[in-house]
């Protein structure tokens, strides 16, 4: 039997709006990010890996998801792909320095994504449309 918190996360995911799921992906790979920086410091290897390569998987679906019709996600690509392979050589060197210059870029990102939420929240209507 799945416990309450499982059912209700599981329900979260499943109701959110393509826009709260980046927000939910960019706030686990960060989670990630940092259980792995914490797990190398304590010399936790193969938890370091596990949670690095949650990250990566992140970092991945973001690359391969980017609609290349806009602008925005040819400037997104080179910098996905760079905290990618910081992961990479974070994790394969156990060097917490890669991972934190990795997480500091996706911090930049997600708290940019979440201004621009809050800005098209403002332009919409009290009906949900844009004013």
């Amino acid at each position: 039997m799945v416990n309450a918190a499982e059912a209700y996360k599981r329900q979260q995911i499943m109701t959110a709006t393509p826009e709260a799921l980046t927000l939910m992906l960019y706030n686990g790979c960060l989670k990630f990010m940092s259980e792995g920086m914490e797990a190398l410091e304590k010399k936790d290897y193969e938890q370091a890996n596990t949670s690095i390569q949650k990250a990566e998987n992140i970092i991945s679906e973001f690359r391969v998801t980017l609609n290349m019709d806009y602008e925005i996600s040819h400037q997104l690509l080179p910098l996905y792909n760079y905290v990618y392979d910081r992961l990479v050589e974070g994790n394969m060197k156990s060097d917490v320095s890669k991972i934190e210059e990795a997480k500091g870029i996706i911090t930049e990102l997600r708290d940019a994504w979440v201004q621009a939420m809050k800005k098209a929240r403002a332009m919409k209507g009290p009906a949900g449309n844009y004013a």
